[in-house]
């Protein structure tokens, strides 16, 4: 059997550790207060533990004699500086102990101070605690610099996804300083959203992160929109295919993630060039509208042509550049900032480009003070949406000035115009084309259309996710999908009459 004092020394050592382990457990910044109080508890001696400058007291004991520092400068100056590893003196009625934590200086000293001779017990204990309190501040350091990277990490993600989004390659490529992503070395892209918690997505992010900070070829990024959303950015040349070929390995790790949590859904975009990352990533709400309705909650976007793309080519740049031909007088960034809030909520915006949502609100109203045009209202905003992707997507000379712009009704009253209109709504069901309608008059206010169709709220919803899942469009989320039905239902209603 052992001593009674080395099985007492045991059992201190033994909480010690025990206390170390846990806080190790736990992460986070260490609390050296905790150990300090412990050892004081046990052993009646107070401690402190001095800064590498050897003046400032990190932490102590409540106890501790702070006047005995003034005297003890010197001999801290020389632990700190490594000329020495510990000391042991006297300060007026106090025995002090001062040892070094660390190897290299400037070193941080722990300090104990007791009213009588500290036993050899005490100053054994004393250097555990020292070993212990370095121990968690080296694991607290760790955990800094753990942290420190993460956050780059995911500052250079969002980055390059910021560029994408802009349509900028390059721009990507420069945002990676050096370390790029295999991404954009990609010809085209697919973005496969990911609905989950938000909660869980710092656990995604993280767990298929490698050490470069990306994710194998692709790049995994929080939306800064929508919290519950994490992008997914994956090579499409990598094997992903809708249904045909092999799925590469992170798109299979996102859909048995969806397999596996009932509360998880995905939608993936259609094959896009790195420059139309956004087309993608609207393609990938879109879809993912579609999937939450889905057995598998797995949807592929399979959408039509857009309208932009079906009008007469002349004639419509000519409209979008004479509707848009206000803005000149405008702030850049109120035209690029009203242009985001087509397509995602004022408060998206706002997370978006880090900015209050009164700032976004005041550029807003500079586009519509300029435009003569509310905003805020849904038909507007689908013309204005409409003049943008036109004149985003088509070039061509400045028109004749003496030839006036046709009018919107004269473009959309196009036969391919009404091929596509009719091409959309074909799937709804007459009870869901009505509420669809009512919504759009109540300028998308599920309440107010409830009430003109005597009809609950939740019924309206509820009609309005069955179009979603049916249309594969995005109308309660980021409402892009509006747009779209807004000219079909205008088209579809001009020729009934």
């Amino acid at each position: 059997m052992g001593e009674p004092g080395a099985r007492s020394r045991d059992g201190r050592l033994d909480k010690l550790l025990r206390e170390a382990r846990s806080q190790m457990a736990h992460g986070g910044e260490p609390d050296v207060g905790k150990v300090l109080d412990g050892l004081q508890r046990q052993t009646g001696a107070h401690l402190a533990l001095v800064a590498d400058d050897a003046d400032t007291v990190e932490s102590s004991t409540a106890g501790f004699p702070r006047e005995v520092l003034a005297s003890l400068s010197p001999v801290l100056a020389r632990i700190a500086g490594g000329q020495l590893a510990a000391a042991a003196t006297s300060a007026g009625e106090w025995h002090v102990r001062c040892e070094a934590l660390e190897s290299h200086p400037p070193r941080p000293v722990l300090v104990l101070a007791s009213a009588s001779q500290p036993s050899p017990e005490t100053v054994v204990l004393a250097s555990h605690t020292g070993s212990v309190v370095a121990l968690l501040r080296s694991a607290g350091a760790r955990d800094r610099t753990w942290r420190g990277y993460q956050h780059k990490a995911h500052q250079v993600r969002f980055a390059v996804l910021h560029a994408l989004l802009a349509g900028d390659p390059l721009l990507a490529r420069r945002m990676t300083t050096g370390a790029v992503p295999p991404l954009l070395d990609a010809d085209r892209l697919r973005i496969h959203l990911l609905r989950c918690p938000s909660a869980d997505r710092d656990g995604i992010a993280r767990a298929y992160q490698d050490p470069s900070g990306y994710h194998g070829p692709g790049l995994l990024v929080h939306c800064p929109v929508f919290k519950e959303h994490l992008i997914c950015l994956i090579p499409d040349d990598a094997g992903v295919g809708g249904g045909s070929g092999k799925a590469h390995g992170l798109e299979q790790t996102l859909r048995r993630l969806v397999r596996d949590n009932p509360r998880y859904a995905l939608g993936i975009s259609g094959p896009q060039p790195l420059g139309s990352t956004a087309q993608a990533y609207s393609q990938a709400n879109h879809a993912l509208a579609a999937a939450r309705t889905t057995p598998d909650r797995v949807a592929f976007h399979h959408g039509q042509t857009s309208l932009d793309g079906i009008l007469p080519h002349r004639p419509a740049l000519a409209w979008a550049r004479a509707v848009l031909r206000p803005l000149a007088q405008v702030p850049p960034a109120s035209t690029d900032i009203a242009h985001l809030s087509l397509s995602m909520p004022r408060a998206g915006v706002a997370r978006l480009l880090n900015l209050s949502r009164n700032t976004v609100t005041t550029y807003i109203g500079q586009v519509e003070d300029a435009l003569g045009l509310d905003l805020t209202d849904v038909r507007t905003r689908a013309e204005i949406h409409l003049a943008f992707a036109l004149s985003d997507s088509l070039t061509g000379p400045e028109p004749d000035g003496e030839q006036p712009p046709p009018p919107l009704e004269e473009l959309l009253s196009v036969e391919p115009a009404a091929a596509w209109a009719g091409s959309l709504l074909r799937p709804l069901r007459p009870q869901h084309r009505r509420t669809l309608q009512a919504w759009i008059d109540a300028n998308a206010d599920a309440q107010r259309a409830a009430h003109r169709m005597g009809i609950s709220r939740n019924t309206v919803r509820a009609h309005l996710r069955t179009t979603e899942a049916v249309l594969g469009l995005d109308l309660l989320t980021s409402g892009t999908g509006i747009h779209e039905l807004v000219h079909a239902l205008r088209i579809t209603s001009s020729r009934a009459v």
